[in-house]
């Protein structure tokens, strides 16, 4: 069996001995009850949520494949999906922390 994330394409294979390696994002957040959902990495989930408020998400990138063509994260795309960490440090965007104010 395998998992594969929506945003970068890379395949896991389980067992996965982390429980947070994969995750659920929500393609509306704040809307989790009716908001349909992706199978995002680690690495991925951070790094959409370091680089997009929520308000953005919501308007703007409600499917994976406005995720996948946003300019903010196809430098990041195309280097993680050249790796197989599933932890990488991320660190919030300055405009996102201003925004979220």
């Amino acid at each position: 069996m395998s998992t594969t994330c929506a945003l970068c394409q890379r395949v896991f294979s389980e067992p996965i001995a982390d429980p947070q390696a994969i995750q659920e994002h929500h393609l509306r957040p704040e809307a989790r009850a009716t908001s349909p959902t992706v199978t995002l990495c680690r690495p991925c989930h951070d790094n959409v949520h370091a680089r997009f408020t929520n308000e953005e998400l919501r308007a703007d990138y409600d499917t994976i494949e406005a995720l996948r063509t946003a300019d903010r994260l196809r430098e990041y795309v195309e280097w993680i999906r050249g790796t197989e960490t599933l932890r990488v440090q991320t660190t919030t965007s300055n405009r996102v922390r201003e925004m979220r104010r």
